[in-house]
């Protein structure tokens, strides 16, 4: 693929989202920014969320780390189900009672401005760091496939990037991302389906013997039983069930969108077909690993050092022209239906737990809050995408999942803490046991083995953590109940 042919997408792609854009910011206030004015419906909802859920770690990362790990993945999906039902009947609930904003307001409420303040920082800090790294992906596909053709600099690719997203974002907030994200999913779920089209006519696979293979084949091995392996299925199930929790449920990303919905009956349609779409979805994509493996066996191509880079590579230097294109298309939806939210609940938490924004005020000073907000928020971004970038050296998604098991680990406790007991705490500690916990958390894992008779801990460290926190909480509560 020529880098002009690249451009020329590019800016295709961008021109459908901005005028999206238009289109929804039409007879907006300053309240459809951080609500949407609570008239999303709820399908929509729930078909833009598989994008933010998915992003592009799973689009580039899932395929490629079937190599190391089989089908092993989806233990973890599997027990999303789980988490997904707790966030539905449990903290939906809450949040519709509560008539949240954001969804660390509940801490104000239930302990005080320093447990609030807490939860909103941990937020930040793991959605930061967490679409920071998938955001990376897509500049390093657009910086190899379009702007290394015209020397640009690695960082103004990610600045491009970055005011893109904020010139189709920028007005009308959640209201506009709840739609690019409908456009942004179905975008990237028919990328991996024409791929995968794609692959099974060059290696001359019928369906049936397409499902056969990958089904045969010795990468698609999905339990595991030994108990000290990271990849247990008990530790995997019972992780995913507490990552949706944390990812889902206690992140104001994605519960932003929910709280769109027209009330908790929608809300918790939108959070239930959602749940049951990822079961499929995901496992097209582990299949795609398969593929994209068997394929490049029998081309004889050198496998990238880096599995993330499998994908990319295929794509851009031996596939098709059209499925080169269908993949760069995939990956830049994948990317920016997760950043493009990400970039506004940061925003919104930022105004709203901090600043104390009131999102009904339509003064000179709010819009120029919230605009400098969403744009302090897209700065940060672009220095971490920089940083990561000297930094990178294993697989993108376990990083993700290592560092969410040490920022999402005192969100859990405090959330759980205030949810299942009737504690009051003396509110200016909670900070020091959001901090203590991870450290805490970090060297028992490092000595695992030694502790534990040989098991190590996987993504289930998330729950020690929260376990962890919780007890803290414990240690710091009041004797009157609240």
């Amino acid at each position: 693929m020529s880098a002009l042919l690249v451009l020329s997408v590019l800016i295709v792609y961008f021109g459908i989202l901005i005028f999206i854009s238009y289109l929804t910011s039409r007879k907006t206030d300053s309240s459809s920014f951080f609500t949407a004015n609570r008239k999303s419906p709820w399908y929509l909802v729930a078909f833009g969320m598989i994008g933010t859920s998915i992003s592009g770690v799973t689009f580039i990362s899932i395929p490629g780390e079937v190599y190391t790990s089989g089908f092993s993945y989806y233990q973890m999906v599997l027990g999303y189900l789980l988490g997904y039902a707790f966030i539905g009947l449990v903290l939906l609930p809450l949040y519709y009672r509560l008539n949240l904003v954001t969804i660390y307001t509940y801490l104000l409420s239930r302990f005080g401005k320093w447990s609030h303040k807490t939860g909103a920082f941990f937020f930040l800090v793991s959605r930061v760091i967490g679409s920071s790294f998938r955001l990376f992906l897509v500049a390093v596909v657009l910086q190899i496939s379009i702007f290394d053709s015209f020397n640009f600099p690695f960082y103004l690719t990610v600045s491009l990037t970055l005011f893109l997203i904020w010139l189709y974002t920028f007005k009308a907030g959640i209201k506009t991302v709840v739609w690019t994200d409908v456009l942004q999913t179905f975008f990237f779920i028919a990328a991996v389906i024409l791929t995968i089209i794609f692959i099974s006519n060059e290696l001359n696979y019928g369906f049936s013997e397409m499902v056969t293979t990958v089904y045969q084949h010795q990468y698609s091995d999905m339990f595991v039983w030994d108990w000290t392996s990271k990849r247990y299925f008990f530790k995997m199930f019972f992780a995913g069930m507490f990552i949706a929790i944390t990812m889902t449920g206690l992140d104001q990303d994605m519960m932003q969108k929910n709280l769109t919905c027209k009330n908790i009956k929608d809300a918790r349609k939108n959070m239930f077909w959602f749940s049951l779409t990822l079961l499929p979805i995901n496992l097209l994509f582990l299949c795609l690993g398969v593929l994209l493996y068997i394929y490049a066996s029998s081309k004889g191509i050198t496998l990238p050092e880096s599995t993330d880079a499998l994908y990319p590579m295929l794509a851009v230097k031996y596939f098709s022209t059209f499925a080169g294109i269908v993949f760069l298309i995939g990956i830049i939806a994948a990317a920016f239906s997760s950043a493009d939210s990400s970039i506004t609940s940061l925003t919104t938490s930022l105004c709203v737990d901090f600043l104390k924004l009131d999102i009904t005020e339509d003064s000179v000073r709010s819009r120029r809050t919230k605009l400098l907000s969403h744009i302090g928020i897209s700065l940060l971004f672009l220095l971490v995408i920089i940083a990561f970038r000297a930094l990178n050296n294993q697989s993108v998604i376990s990083q993700i999942f290592s560092i969410a098991g040490y920022t999402y680990g005192p969100l859990l406790g405090i959330f759980f803490f205030g949810l299942f007991t009737r504690y009051a705490v003396y509110d200016k500690l909670v900070p020091v046991i959001a901090i203590i916990s991870p450290a805490i958390t970090y060297v028992i894992n490092i000595n695992s083995k030694f502790l534990f008779f040989g098991y190590e801990f996987g993504y289930e460290l998330l729950i020690l953590n929260g376990a962890i926190t919780f007890l803290g909480m414990l240690l710091i509560r009041k004797k009157e109940k609240k």
